[in-house]
């Protein structure tokens, strides 16, 4: 298994740190507003990564933080006249609600900042005895040209730093590229003790502190968005092997940015979607799939027309699914086959091998996941054509085989077809404003006036319901099936 290390720039061979354990650390949210697609990208793109580890059978201890002290998160709570601690609990439940609504595995160990005020404090004073700490009146910060080696995650040197840092009028820093460690205590925010006096912990040393906590120094993995590389992690770095004089991380691993239309996503744009509206008019699957379809390391570039290429996708793959027998299967395949079943056959056989390929070579879902449609369409036409009963039961026992795996890394492709189109209707439904109690009673009038052979009727209900936005297809057996364009 190979992985690309932001730390040397290059795809290098995975070796953990203790053979068959993975100690891995994401960075979560500050809690201050709801999340968007942003945040839906890194949690995905890092959910697959460890199931995929997981897969392989390694044992992961996975961590992902809350920071619930911030100046964001001390800047709402005053605009909106409440307790911060309050709003940061607020958004981490709504954020956890989402998580566990994109299908995302929760963290073994999810720390949260304010728990952890004196591990950031011993952090602090360790960094103070190896002469990388000072003190001013505004709060204690990090010395930067005394730790050797900042800049090695980011690639920037401390030169072209120089030139466009800058000093805030509330700061005292010996140096503009100095960081906050810990911030002093200003009249009506939230404090703690500390040896420097009351205060608050900087942004940086929180990770720090509560990785190396939880998975000691140095540990596997730590992933973030692409974002967070200058300066959070570059400082996370700093603090942490300037503190013990030792590694952090081993690996780094970035996931690249969303663009919503071409375009950044920004506050002062307009342009933030976020994943409670895109759950409301999607289903979870398809959102898994369009966020993995391509590299995790890869931007990627959200529209309309791109999510709903993604749900027709998955809507593809449960089609192909409702064709096979749910029971009866066999794991005997049969002799005498012909061509068509032969390479499907074969496609079959060696799916799970190529999809694992394409993993161990620095997580390409995209790959894997192009083994699984190009799997869709030989099934298909197999299934378009004359067809073997034994075959069949066969071919359907050797899907589930293969899904169990594929959903087992991806999150994806695990429910019945049924409760696939069940959440479908339900959402489409919902967000379209239309009532589908009422479907269903049209559907009913439609299949009595067939009946009845009136034609005319059934035809005027079946444009009654395609105005509603409704696509019918109509099944050999006589019932009916429908879904929202």
């Amino acid at each position: 298994m190979k992985i690309y290390n932001t730390l040397s720039k290059r795809v290098e061979e995975f070796v953990p740190l203790k053979p068959g354990k993975v100690g891995m650390y994401v960075c979560g949210i500050t809690a201050y507003d709801s999340c968007h697609m942003g945040h839906a990208r890194a949690a995905v793109a890092f959910d697959m990564a460890v199931r995929y580890l997981r897969f392989k059978g390694f044992e992961v201890k996975f961590a992902k933080n809350f920071t619930d002290i911030d100046d964001k998160i001390i800047n709402r709570a005053t605009k909106e006249n409440r307790n911060w601690k309050e709003l940061a609990e607020y958004y981490i439940n709504e954020y956890s609600e989402d998580m566990a609504g994109l299908g995302n595995i929760k963290p073994d160990i999810e720390p949260r900042a304010t728990d952890h005020i004196p591990e950031m404090i011993a952090t602090i004073q360790k960094l103070f005895d190896r002469g990388l700490a000072y003190q001013t009146k505004s709060g204690v910060y990090f010395s930067v040209r005394k730790f050797e080696g900042y800049g090695k995650l980011s690639g920037k040197n401390i030169e072209d730093l120089e030139s466009g840092a800058r000093i805030s009028v509330d700061e005292e820093k010996q140096d503009p590229l100095d960081f906050a460690l810990w911030k002093a205590a200003k009249p009506g925010e939230p404090e703690w003790d500390s040896p420097w006096g009351k205060g608050r912990p900087g942004w940086h040393i929180e990770c720090s502190a509560m990785s190396s906590k939880y998975l000691g120094q140095p540990f596997d993995i730590h992933g973030g968005g692409a974002d967070l590389i200058f300066p959070h992690h570059e400082n996370e770095i700093a603090q942490a092997e300037g503190a013990c004089g030792c590694q952090f991380v081993k690996y780094w691993l970035h996931n690249g940015f969303i663009n919503i239309n071409a375009e950044k996503m920004s506050k002062s744009i307009g342009n933030i979607l976020t994943i409670r509206e895109i759950r409301k008019r999607h289903d979870f699957e398809a959102v898994r799939y369009f966020l993995l379809s391509s590299n995790y390391r890869s931007p990627i570039d959200y529209t309309d027309t791109a999510i709903a290429e993604a749900a027709l996708g998955v809507d593809r793959f449960y089609e192909m699914l409702a064709r096979l027998p749910s029971a009866g299967t066999s794991n005997q395949e049969p002799s005498n086959l012909g061509k068509i079943e032969k390479e499907l056959s074969e496609s079959l056989k060696t799916a799970k091998d190529r999809i694992i390929a394409f993993m161990d070579d620095d997580l390409n879902s995209s790959g894997a996941f192009g083994v699984i449609f190009e799997l869709v369409r030989q099934t298909n036409k197999y299934l378009d054509g004359k067809t073997s009963d034994e075959f069949t039961k066969w071919l359907s026992s050797k899907w589930n085989e293969l899904r169990s795996a594929f959903t087992s890394i991806f999150g994806v492709f695990g429910s019945s077809a049924q409760e696939y189109h069940a959440r479908r209707k339900s959402i489409a439904t919902t967000s379209k404003g239309v009532d589908s109690a009422l479907v269903e009673k049209l559907i009913a009038e439609r299949k009595d006036a067939r009946k009845s052979k009136d034609f005319a009727k059934a035809d005027a209900v079946k444009k009654q319901l395609a105005d509603l936005g409704v696509e019918l297809r109509d099944k050999p057996d006589g019932t009916t099936e429908w879904k929202m364009k």
